[in-house]
């Protein structure tokens, strides 16, 4: 496996690349991050390898309270026009697709917790997905939803959410749901979104969240399968 640069797009302090940064670490690739809510600037194309665009409680529309919101829009385009592998997890997942043409809008209903999430037809099809179980436990903490970009293959499904995520020519992967979190990420969480947790069908208290201990090995398996294969498919 070759060296890889990771660089991490972060929009709060308490989300972090969690277990992306300590797959990345075990093996030897090197992980640099931008803190957009500092206001650095964004990295260009050549500085890295890997974008990460990870999570945070902000919408991807809200740019007079985040103007970072347009410089980070054009990292990500350029990352992509640059044949970079990109990864973007839950609000990263939508800034994705509303760079590649994939309308980000209210979801049908809030999904935090862990929910199962279905693997699809078309991503047993590809290369990144095509060992992931049919079903499979995720963790989820989002409130808006993508539509599929042009040209992208739907990965997964739940029953809260019709788009969880997407697979785009052989290297842009985004992801709605959690594969990277542990427990302390989702403490972090809980403590600073905790309002957010209120009752819905699709929406866990803390305690039943924090019941569910056994989970983070399995996210943490299926998240180091398809990190492995996406570095295959970079090499």
């Amino acid at each position: 496996m070759n060296h890889i640069r990771l660089h991490c797009l972060r929009h709060a302090p308490f989300e972090d690349a969690a277990g992306i940064a300590l797959w990345a670490r075990e093996k030897g690739h090197a992980v640099s991050r931008t803190l957009l809510y500092d206001n650095q600037p964004p990295p260009g194309p050549d500085e890295f390898d890997w974008l990460v665009v990870m999570g945070g409680p902000m919408n991807i529309y809200e740019h007079d309270k985040h103007p970072w919101l347009a410089r980070e829009k054009r990292c990500i385009e350029q990352a992509v026009s640059k044949g970079r592998t990109v990864l973007g997890v839950c609000l990263g997942a939508q800034l994705i697709a509303d760079v590649l043409g994939g309308p980000v809008t209210r979801n049908r209903c809030p999904e935090i917790g862990w929910f199962e999430v279905e693997t699809t037809p078309e991503a047993l099809t590809t290369g990144l997905f095509k060992d992931f179980p049919g079903r499979y436990p995720a963790f989820h903490w989002h409130g808006d939803t993508f539509a599929l970009p042009p040209g992208a293959v739907r990965i997964a499904k739940s029953e809260a959410c019709d788009n969880q995520g997407f697979l785009y020519k052989h290297n842009v992967v985004g992801l709605q749901f959690h594969l990277e979190t542990t427990e302390q990420g989702m403490n972090r969480l809980i403590e600073h979104c905790g309002h957010e947790i209120v009752p819905g069908k699709y929406v866990q208290s803390a305690e039943k969240m924090r019941a569910h201990k056994a989970h983070f090995s399995e996210i943490r398996s299926l998240m180091v399968r398809m990190l492995d294969a996406l570095a295959r498919t970079a090499a």
